[in-house]
């Protein structure tokens, strides 16, 4: 599989030397390992917080390549998907996968070997089983009160 993410003529490991605040567009962009994890419907506890993963994924996600498959014009289908930034990222924090480069940057700590940025290719997401490839069940399928049988640990 092609990688649908434009990682050319980066710097090397410019995670490391800049401040999230500081990233371009495409160094943000870059960040995306593909894992299709954010795209997955969530469920939170209204009195502790807590956050649940579920397996059930947004409308527009392809669960085979864990991409939006309307990524450019997703608003127009899902208004209220989230655009992850520099600027929103900690309000988010609570929700974001553990795996996540955004979440890991912000945190100062290290990419994950099979993170693209470092393996090279966009297919070491999959094949280190962190992604949700073949996994998910898309939301047409399930009905809003059957989403708490859905729930799964996160693949880590």
């Amino acid at each position: 599989m092609s990688d649908p993410i434009d990682r050319s003529g980066l710097t090397p490991r410019f995670w490391e030397k800049k401040t999230i605040s500081k990233l371009t567009r495409k160094e943000w962009e870059a960040l995306c390992d593909g894992c299709g994890k954010c795209c997955l419907n969530k469920l939170e506890d209204d009195e502790s917080g807590e956050v649940a993963l579920t397996r059930v994924a947004c409308r527009l996600l392809d669960d085979e390549t864990c991409r939006c498959g309307q990524y450019d014009i997703r608003h127009q289908f899902v208004p209220d998907c989230i655009v992850l930034k520099p600027s929103n990222i900690a309000e988010h924090l609570y929700w974001i996968p553990e795996t996540c480069a955004y979440r890991l940057v912000y945190e100062r700590k290290p990419l994950f070997d099979w993170h693209p940025l470092i393996s090279g290719t966009a297919d070491t997401v999959h094949a280190a089983g962190v992604s949700m490839r073949g996994r998910t069940v898309s939301e047409f399928d399930v009905a809003d009160d059957d989403w708490e049988d859905h729930i799964i640990d996160e693949p880590t």
